[in-house]
């Protein structure tokens, strides 16, 4: 399985359509179904694809259960193992000139700036380090554009190359294996090495590690992706915004660092990953690596059954827990580890494994049938917030909340359960 098989239900939009707005528009009016849109006006030659990933499309595809993947993603986690270097490679199979604008990378909101590659991740390497990660990229010109750098990894590599007067080489990556794409949006509190998690999903769910194959520039990237950009992020800085962020609000305008483009290769007949920010799939691909965090957080004091990032919560902001109590106040217990286990989240409900946890419906059934709000909640004053709250306070704190919704121990399902 690859990047093309997320495409199996996808809907097939033959006529032509507009990077400017219109794959944005088509996309909401179809109620942001999975799409492959086969002729873009400003991309002849290009294809593009969206609404692919959520979880239970991306389990679908890997043949999984939905409650395996975070189990899965876990492992890979905390065992990650080395990728295996190829010769031939699929993304180097067409060369073209470097030219930003004839590819089909969208203008989504009126709001953002403009032309963004949002589903793209960079592959960087200084020094001896490497690191994988998401990051917003502004065309700004046929080979120039500025990217949204957080204060993370990525960041810090950026700012001690700049000490130093140091470019930074890097790739990259549109339509990697969905594996490439979960690991690159993990976030570890060490640097580990995202291809490495990558690798040991490969491992799992493919039998073999992953792929990749050596760039001129010396960067190792994923072998079977759909499109990779030699690149470099330079010294200088360009303003980047308004973006409409994960939370539906726009995002500040910023100095940001510059990325030169050198060269641009692709698969035969290629097909471009887009991402519409603030909606499912965006949402997902942030919640889904903070699901193992979750559940290995409240593992330590209670049997934790599973863990969703909801969409109302932007796949970051508030989760559904499941979890076994044995014992009084395990829920209350749960609500505490949860949100020491994903520092930016500012809810948590808990609920028994008899609850639909991506169901609203069901979890709202939870909370009106199982909940006390004035023994089953916890409120949290003066946390530090998730700078993608829009919400937090100005020096960056929040209140946190937690609901306990769940059946005390030794009250079975049949005399007691969710009939939704």
């Amino acid at each position: 399985m690859g990047f093309r098989d997320l495409l199996a239900d996808a809907e097939v939009v033959a006529e032509t359509t507009s990077c400017i707005h219109e794959i944005f528009d088509y996309s909401k009016n179809l109620n942001n179904c999975p799409l492959l849109f086969e002729s873009i006006k400003e991309a002849h030659g290009h294809r593009a694809a969206l609404n692919l990933l959520d979880r239970g499309l991306l389990c679908k595809a890997l043949g999984i259960a939905d409650s395996e993947l975070i189990d899965i993603l876990a492992e890979a986690m905390a065992n990650p193992i080395p990728t295996r270097e190829v010769e031939g490679a699929k993304v180097l199979q067409c060369n073209m000139d470097v030219d930003l604008t004839c590819l089909p990378i969208p203008h989504h909101h009126r709001e953002d700036k403009g032309r963004y590659m949002s589903a793209s991740i960079i592959i960087a390497e200084y020094k001896g380090t490497r690191n994988v990660s998401f990051h917003r990229q502004l065309v700004l010109s046929r080979n120039e554009m500025a990217a949204r750098l957080v204060p993370r990894h990525l960041r810090t590599m950026v700012d001690e190359a700049r000490i130093a007067g140091d470019e930074v080489n890097i790739a990259i990556i549109n339509g990697p294996d969905p594996l490439v794409l979960l690991a690159a949006a993990m976030s570890f509190d060490e640097n580990l090495d995202e291809l490495t998690v990558a690798s040991a999903l490969h491992q799992k769910l493919r039998g073999s590690p992953l792929p990749v194959v050596r760039l001129e520039n010396g960067i190792f990237v994923p072998a079977d992706a759909e499109y990779v950009m030699q690149a470099r992020i330079t010294t200088r800085d360009a303003e980047e915004g308004p973006y409409v962020d994960i939370t539906g609000t726009v995002d500040d305008i910023r100095m940001e660092p510059m990325i030169e483009v050198d060269s641009i290769s692709h698969a035969k007949n290629p097909i471009m990953h887009v991402l519409i920010p603030g909606f499912g799939e965006h949402r997902a691909l942030m919640g889904l690596p903070r699901a193992p965090t979750i559940k290995a957080a409240v593992s330590k004091v209670v049997d934790c059954h599973d863990v969703f990032l909801t969409e109302g919560g932007c796949g970051w902001l508030s989760s559904v827990v499941a979890i076994n109590p044995q014992e009084k106040g395990d829920g209350i217990k749960a609500i505490h580890a949860a949100l020491a286990g994903h520092r930016s989240m500012k809810q948590v409900t808990i609920v028994n494994p008899d609850i639909d946890i991506t169901n609203p419906v069901a979890v709202e059934w939870a909370m009106m049938t199982r909940w006390q709000p004035d023994t089953d909640t916890v409120i949290l004053s003066d946390q530090k917030g998730s700078s993608l709250d829009p919400s937090r306070n100005e020096d960056g704190t929040t209140a946190k909340v937690g609901f306990d919704a769940t059946l005390g121990p030794g009250i079975s399902g049949k005399e007691y359960h969710s009939v939704l």
